[in-house]
């Protein structure tokens, strides 16, 4: 890959450029001890694992149209609960997500190389232009890239909430090209799910990269899809601009 013709950059925002996992696993523990009985917090690890599971669980159901984004939650919440022998019902579900969010908001941070990434590829791709693509609730993705900073190193921002098309549809890969007016080959995106974000990318006609951060295992069909796309694989944002740079 070389600088020839990449105009854009975009990102995915959560555990790409955003701690979403740490904030995440930092949050529930402290709500869950905050709680005191029944929420009895022996083995942390475990709780953070069960969490996880959740997440992706519910959060799956959401993209898939299943659930809407605020049913999601109330699933997350309600099933951790009654982990702990606890029953609610939606009232109390969304209650309880939003005492955790607290606690989730409390540790929000940028991945430590997120800021120097985007420098670095200033520098090395002159008149680059950066913009981000989320998966999730317009106005809480913008309360997030706002407190942790972001707003002002991102032209556009695109959030499936408000365009009701959620990754990896192409349509809002389309959407954010349309919206930087540069053709999908012109563009790159940057994600931490394979399928979700460098392989719906590069279906796009983008440039897909993962950002593998944990090592994570890669089924067969989407190892096979991923190459026969061309998907790009790095393991830490201070690749990236060697990479593009070529």
């Amino acid at each position: 890959m070389t600088t020839r013709g990449i105009r854009v950059v975009l990102f995915d925002l959560d555990d790409t450029l955003f701690q979403h996992r740490e904030a995440i696993d930092t949050g529930i523990i402290a709500y869950a001890k905050a709680l005191g009985a029944p929420y009895r917090v022996t083995d942390e690890s475990a709780e953070i694992a069960a969490w996880y599971e959740l997440e992706e669980r519910h959060y799956h159901r959401y993209l898939g149209g299943e659930l809407d984004y605020e049913g999601q939650r109330r699933a997350r919440a309600r099933d951790f609960a009654a982990r702990h022998g606890v029953e609610l019902d939606d009232a109390a579900a969304s209650a309880w997500y939003e005492r955790f969010f607290e606690h989730y908001v409390a540790a929000w941070r940028l991945h430590d190389d997120a800021l120097p990434c985007l420098d670095a590829l200033r520098d090395r791709l002159p008149g680059v232009r950066l913009g981000l693509i989320t998966n999730g609730d317009e106005a809480y993705q913008l309360r997030k890239i706002d407190q942790i900073a972001l707003t002002s190193q991102v032209e556009h921002i695109v959030a499936s909430g408000a365009l009701g098309i959620v990754k990896p549809d192409a349509r809002i890969f389309e959407h954010a090209c349309a919206l930087f007016e540069v053709e999908p080959s012109s563009a790159v995106y940057v994600g931490d799910r394979l399928r979700t974000d460098a392989i719906g990318a590069a279906r796009a006609g983008l440039t897909g990269v993962w950002l593998d951060r944990r090592g994570r295992p890669v089924e067969p069909d989407d190892r096979a899809e991923a190459a026969e796309l061309g998907v790009h694989r790095i393991t830490r944002l201070a690749e990236l601009p060697a990479l593009l740079a070529g």
